[in-house]
């Protein structure tokens, strides 16, 4: 029996591309049905909505921060580190003036710190501008803000009429579309479904409405298991009328690959050894970690495994185990000895240093594990 195999087509461009966006708008009859469409979920939303802190006291800061914030990050994963991140830095200008040091150490945790440093970017340009951005295109010329951010940020806080277009969001047109192609990945998706978006937006409260598209896909249309029965719009969903909600929509995942990382764990006379991060690097620039065998000088002796721990990064399934070093070669908290970016940090002085968040539990752990 021939296997069935799922080819993905690559996006058309030009007036191929608006056709088959015409031809989907055909089959959710959203040309005629768009206002009914927005009524439903509109009045869903007023009632089913979240009451989440940029909403129940709105500003453009909280609006900002939430969505940079939001970015790759599940909504109550970041609440805490919103509310303290307020209290911190509570406008545009009080996080423009921090030091750099502080703003990572208040985003501790949430990870991908690219996301800190863009919004501590932001903030300065935002104060040294004389005229403020208050449309999508004029956001995007902002550190961190793409497509999605600015059309977020401009339509929630200012009104300004810009379809968002998130995963949330795919998955929902997509369904209601009935949608069956292909995607290569998340990019190609959000190409497809943009100018569906743009046609259902209500411009008479796009903030509302993007907010509740977004809400819908978190809440109810979700990735596995959607509750259908609850969705205030599923008489428009055609991916329901025929059954396929499940397997829409239909995006190539990229392929998991497997990363081994060994590092080492060494306290001596209160002191626990740690590797800073080369400010030019990539990601987790300045900050703290336990060292990996690779940054030491020569292969150091290792003695039993402590702890092994499994995370996924993106498309990154990443194994780190952690051992104790038992060559005393570097047990001398004398920083000359030491190769480059390897740090003695005094124990009461962990709290202040900056931790990727899975290294500030293992730390925790093995710290309670020598007690």
């Amino acid at each position: 029996m021939a296997q069935a195999v799922s080819i993905c087509y690559p996006l058309f461009s030009g007036s191929m591309y608006f056709n088959t966006c015409s031809i989907l708008l055909k089959k959710m009859q959203l040309l005629s049905q768009t206002e009914p469409f927005q009524q439903a979920l509109a009045a869903w939303y007023s009632t089913a909505q979240r009451p989440l802190p940029w909403r129940t006291a709105p500003s453009l800061y909280k609006t900002v921060v939430s969505e940079l914030m939001a970015q790759q990050t599940q909504i109550k994963t970041m609440l805490p580190y919103f509310d303290r991140w307020l209290k911190r830095f509570p406008d545009f200008e009080a996080l423009a003036e921090a030091p750099s040091e502080d703003v990572l150490k208040h985003w501790e945790g949430l990870g991908y710190y690219s996301r800190a440093r863009n919004l501590h970017k932001l903030a300065k340009d935002y104060m040294a501008l004389e005229t403020k951005p208050t449309t999508a295109k004029q956001w995007q010329a902002l550190p961190g803000i793409g497509p999605y951010t600015s059309a977020a940020i401009s339509s929630i806080a200012q009104n300004y009429p810009a379809a968002v277009v998130d995963g949330n969001v795919v998955r929902i047109l997509a369904r209601l579309t009935n949608d069956t192609r292909c995607f290569k990945n998340k990019g190609d998706a959000v190409k497809a479904f943009t100018p569906i978006a743009d046609t259902v937006l209500n411009h008479n409260t796009p903030g509302d409405h993007n907010q509740a598209m977004m809400e819908l896909g978190a809440t109810i249309c979700q990735k596995a298991n959607p509750l259908c029965t609850a969705c205030p719009v599923v008489q428009f969903c055609a991916a329901v009328a025929n059954g396929l909600q499940e397997n829409i929509p239909n995006i190539q995942r990229k392929a998991t690959q497997q990363v081994q990382i060994d590092r080492i764990w060494s306290v001596n006379d209160g002191k626990l050894l740690l590797h800073r991060i080369p400010d030019d690097a990539k990601q987790l620039a300045g900050q703290y970690e336990l060292p990996a065998i690779t940054h030491f000088k020569g292969k150091p002796q290792l003695d039993q495994a402590l702890i092994t721990k499994t995370r996924g990064i993106t498309n990154k399934r990443i194994k780190e185990t952690i051992y104790r070093l038992k060559s005393q070669a570097y047990a001398v908290p004398s920083q000359a000895s030491q190769p480059s970016n390897l740090h003695w940090i005094a124990l009461e002085e962990l709290e202040y240093v900056t931790l990727s968040g899975p290294h500030r539990r293992w730390v925790k752990e093995l710290l309670k594990q020598d007690a």
